[in-house]
């Protein structure tokens, strides 16, 4: 056989580019149709209990079961039954039971439901300059000065000392009014300008404007005691009632399309909703019973270190595989369980940063990924030194990379940005300690952590088709 000569040689150079010119007008009507159902989900799901009823609701009428109805005993459950457990009305785990024992272990997707956001604190209604107020405790990441000016609404639930539950949803509605936290006027700021981003609002100042009516006599606090007055009315709500509530503030609106061509969504919650949807989709979207079983993970926390009872850092998740377990198998021991954790395969599905030209310094000059450019994989995150993250194999990258390439997935890989300007993790080194191959691998946005963030249409498509892939996949 002849020697190669210089010209034989075939190189191909990954070229990091707009992934439209590769989408055929067929599958462009089909991102346009989930982004459509994406955003309606995402206009509904403003908080994670909202998005998790959402999911389980859906979940229930393709036949999943929870687990806990499911008689505890080995042979209960088997190829092809598809069953739930969830924790708390927060954190939810949708499992398919593949062909192969679970001593195999699984192909899991997983995201986070909860975003950015203020709480209410437990003591929250107060009165200052005959204007009634919320104190607010901000939640996860935030640039303080975005949430002033700007309307807001009101979610969440308040449980009665009797145990039962009121819903509360205030300013989505065009009918219902809406929320905001004042900001000072630029003719008495000249102070406020002179100090950081970070400074120039603090966050005791995110305190949500309520109302000025008073009730009709001399007492004090006669705003404050109005606003008791209507809660009292419209949901039988007592001051005493805040002590155990979850009301949480957000931005008030649905999710739109943006950009004259409308290639992107502007929305609350793209962090991480989009990754979780696009997650349990995929599962749902699953006819055929699977190699291995499949789970869509989807779990609370994760914006304050993934702590607390429904976090990732609890033992939910395992508990959740053992029951799997003791009901799949006969004679299911602790020897099956790890040996399951640890042969599985998981996708951390979160979102990644890309490249904005407003603020380019900050870009990693040959690593950053590009909205639009299809579902971003990244080998490591955390900051700086990677520290607090988790590192991929190159063997399990490549598997992916087959995976997606097969069913055609536009991908790219990506850093977060520039090595020292920060950085940020996931749920993936929780997953990881036991073992098991896990990377993140999630759509870009803009305006990460904003109250709207920014996200492409194909990305979000491409993150839905791409865990699709990696859940059917027998390899």
């Amino acid at each position: 056989m002849a020697a190669s000569t210089k010209k034989d040689i075939q190189v191909q150079e990954w070229k990091r580019e707009s992934g439209w010119p590769r989408v055929k007008a067929a599958e462009k009507r089909k991102i346009e149709s989930y982004c459509r159902a994406y955003m309606r989900f995402l206009s509904q799901g403003k908080t994670e209990r909202q998005a998790f009823k959402l999911v389980l609701n859906e979940a229930e009428k393709q036949g999943y079961q929870d687990i806990e109805s499911v008689p505890d005993q080995g042979g209960a459950l088997s190829a092809g039954s598809q069953v739930y457990r969830q924790w708390c009305g927060k954190s939810l785990m949708l499992i398919k039971v593949g062909k192969r024992p679970l001593s195999e272990g699984m192909r899991i997707v997983g995201g986070h439901i909860d975003a950015p956001r203020l709480d209410a604190k437990p003591n929250p209604l107060y009165e200052d300059g005959e204007l009634a107020l919320l104190d607010t405790h901000y939640y996860g990441g935030i640039k303080k000065y975005h949430w002033v000016a700007m309307p807001l609404a009101l979610h969440g639930v308040v449980v009665l000392k009797s145990g039962e539950t009121v819903d509360i949803s205030i300013g989505e509605k065009p009918d219902e009014p809406v929320f905001c936290v004042t900001d000072l006027l630029p003719h008495l700021s000249q102070d406020q300008a002179k100090k950081t981003l970070a400074e120039g609002v603090t966050g005791e100042n995110l305190n949500v404007l309520l109302g000025s009516l008073p009730v009709e006599d001399k007492e004090p606090r006669r705003v404050r005691r109005y606003i008791l007055r209507l809660l009292k009315e419209q949901y039988g709500i007592e001051d005493a009632d805040f002590a155990s509530a979850e009301l949480e503030v957000v931005p008030a609106g649905p999710a739109r399309e943006c950009g004259l061509d409308r290639s992107f969504m502007l929305g609350y919650g793209h962090d991480d909703r989009i990754s979780a949807y696009a997650g349990y989709r995929a599962l749902l979207d699953l006819k055929q019973v699977p190699e291995y079983t499949c789970v869509a993970l989807l779990c609370d926390k994760e914006e304050i270190g993934s702590v607390g009872s429904t976090g990732m850092e609890s033992n939910f998740f395992e508990n959740t595989i053992a029951e799997l377990v003791g009901r799949c198998q006969k004679g299911g021991s602790e020897m099956t369980l790890r040996r399951c954790l640890e042969r599985s395969r998981m996708i951390s599905a979160d979102v990644h940063s890309v490249h904005d030209p407003n603020y380019a310094e900050v870009s990693s000059p040959h690593n950053m990924a590009q909205i639009n450019g299809g579902i971003v994989l990244s080998k490591y995150g955390g900051a700086r030194g990677e520290s607090h993250s988790s590192d991929a194999r190159a063997e399990f990258l490549a598997v992916l990379r087959r995976v997606f390439d097969d069913a055609g997935v536009l991908w790219q890989t990506a850093e977060i940005g520039k090595v020292d300007q920060g950085g940020g993790g996931t749920i993936a080194m929780f997953l990881a300690r036991y073992g098991m191959d896990v990377v993140d691998c999630g759509p870009g946005l803009l305006s990460m952590h904003a109250p709207w963030e920014v996200a492409g249409k194909l990305d979000a498509y491409m993150a839905w088709k791409g865990y699709r892939a990696f859940l059917s996949d027998g390899r």
